[in-house]
This record gives structure tokens, C-alpha cells and sequence, in this order.
């Protein structure tokens, strides 16, 4: 299992550095100068070529990329333009936030779909089914930022049973979370039922009937675990989109989280910490990948050897 892992880790690297690269390329070739944010509009041509000086601005693309790379490598994402702060402090301030949301509406998203996929499967062709499944395209038609506006309008402005924006206790996060977790429960359910349906097909299903045993204990003591066999690389792959989907959720609800940093950085032509934010949303994506599939070898020990 030493051996997978290690294994999975290592093939990441090359995905980063790509990552990095294009990250690095959009924003080298991108409209705009950051310098003429900086210095103002009525600035001598000697202030403007000694600010590019400092900030490396003034360097070929490959210079300024092998530096920069060197700099992530070191685990420095550089400086903010505007505020003059190490990007890494302004991440770590914001990084929590969005994971708390993330996190949380990937516990929504588990706590709703398994049991909906489940119950959707053992009704099939019942209206039960056809209910769960009614409920799991529309999930997955709505928009997570539409749902979650149209959450704020009844839950906040109309009920007033959560803050309508903001963050500083549990009741902000209740709205943005479920915004995300009922969105990727739709998909998610949609495959645990498609999963279920293969495994009560199966004969060691039909044998556990056939001794007796309660339905209950069959659904989920037998059917059930090995029906999450490719559901948990779904959940893998979802928790990585989770966190990094809660961008347009912490603009909508004024949540103080890296989504919000990297806009109104893009916003203020802030590069390094734009750079610095997309590398942090990418690469949780990734690993959150490589997770999955060392939770599935895990799972079903016949990968790590295949």
C-alpha cells in the first residue's frame, strides 16, 4: 500500500507543474499592468522602470517563471502588489474559512445522497424513485449560485432564520453550505443508485436472502459497502470541486474566504495573489484526487496490485 502511495504522490508532480505553468501564463500574457496600479497614472518613466525592477516585471517569461517556481517550491507564493504582505499570510487567513464551508457541505452532500440513492434504488420503479430521481435532476439543473440566492431570499430575507451575508459563527455557514451540498447530493445520489441496482443483481446478495437474514442487514451490511466502491471516488473528485466551487458562494454571502481574495485581487490586478489562490484551489483539487484513489485502493485491495 507504502508503495501506491507513493506512487500516486509522485505522478503529482508533473500535474502540478503544469498546473503552475499555465496558472503563471495566463496571468504573464493577461491585459493590464500591474505597475501602472502601483505608480499611478502620472508617474516618470524612471519610478516606472524601477518598479518593475522590484518586483521582476522587467525579466524574459521563462526567468520570471523559474523563479517563481522556485519560490512555490520554497513555499514562498511571493508578495501582494497592493497591500505588501507575504501572499502565503493573506491565504492562511482565508484558507479556513473556505474549507469550513467546503467541508461542511460535503457532509450535507454524504449525509443526504447515501440515503437517498439507497432508498431510491430498493423502491425502484416506485414513486419513491421516481421522486428521489425527480429531485436529483433538478439538483443537478439548478446552478450552486442561484441556489444559493434563491436559499438567502426565503431562509434569510423572507423567514429570517440565518444572516442574510457575513461570517463569524455557525449560523453563517448553514445557507452557503447547503447552497453546495445539495447541488453535488443530486449527482452523487444518481450514482449510489446506479451503483445499488449492479450490486442486488449480484449472487452473494441473492444467498444472504435466501439464509434469511433481514432485509436491513442485506441493504447495508452487504450491498451497501461494496456498492461505495466507485462512490467514494466520486466523493474524492466532488470534494476537490466542493471547496473550490464555494468561490461564487463567498461572493454572494460576503464570506471573508480565498474565493473571495482571488476576485477582488483580480479585481485590483493583484497577480501574485491571484497566483498564489488559484495554485491553493488547484492543487486541493488534486490531491483531493490522489485521496480518492488511495481511499479506493483501500477499499477494493485488488488496484493496488492491478
Amino acid at each position: 500500500m507504502l508503495k501506491y502511495i507513493v506512487k500516486r504522490i509522485v505522478l503529482m508532480i508533473p500535474v502540478v507543474t503544469v498546473m503552475t505553468l499555465i496558472v503563471f501564463s495566463i496571468f504573464y500574457f493577461a491585459p493590464g499592468d500591474p505597475v501602472s496600479r502601483i505608480a499611478g497614472p502620472n508617474v516618470t518613466p524612471e519610478v516606472y522602470e524601477s518598479i518593475r525592477r522590484k518586483y521582476g516585471l522587467d525579466q524574459p517569461f521563462i526567468i520570471q517563471y523559474l523563479r517563481f517556481m522556485k519560490s512555490v517550491i520554497e513555499g514562498d507564493l511571493g508578495v501582494s502588489i497592493l497591500q505588501e504582505r507575504p501572499v502565503i499570510e493573506m491565504i492562511k487567513e482565508r484558507l479556513p474559512v473556505t474549507l469550513e464551508i467546503g467541508l461542511l457541505g460535503f457532509l450535507i452532500t454524504f449525509l443526504i445522497a447515501i440515503p437517498a440513492g439507497v432508498i431510491a434504488a430498493v423502491k425502484k420503479n416506485t414513486m419513491v424513485d421516481y421522486l428521489c430521481m425527480s429531485g436529483t435532476l433538478l439538483g443537478t439543473a439548478i446552478p450552486t449560485f442561484w441556489l444559493g440566492m434563491l436559499l438567502m431570499y426565503f431562509f434569510a430575507y423572507k423567514l429570517r432564520w440565518f444572516p442574510i451575508s457575513g461570517y463569524g459563527t455557525i449560523r453563517h455557514l448553514i445557507l452557503p453550505s447547503f447552497a453546495i451540498g445539495l447541488t453535488n447530493a443530486a449527482i452523487t445520489a444518481r450514482m449510489v443508485r446506479s451503483s445499488m441496482l449492479e450490486v442486488l443483481k449480484q449472487d452473494y446478495v441473492r444467498t444472504a436472502r435466501s439464509k434469511g437474514l433481514l432485509e436491513k442487514v442485506v441493504i447495508y451490511r452487504h450491498a451497501l459497502k461494496n456498492a461505495l466502491i466507485p462512490v467514494i471516488t466520486l466523493m474524492g473528485l466532488r470534494l476537490g470541486w466542493i471547496i473550490g466551487g464555494s468561490v461564487a458562494l463567498e461572493i454572494i454571502f460576503s464570506i471573508p474566504g480565498i474565493g473571495r481574495l482571488m476576485v477582488d485581487s483580480i479585481l485590483a490586478r493583484d497577480y501574485p495573489v491571484v497566483q498564489g489562490s488559484m495554485i491553493v484551489l488547484t492543487s486541493s483539487i488534486i490531491l483531493a484526487n490522489i485521496l480518492a484513489d488511495i481511499l479506493y485502493a483501500i477499499v477494493d485491495p485488488r488496484i493496488r496490485y492491478s
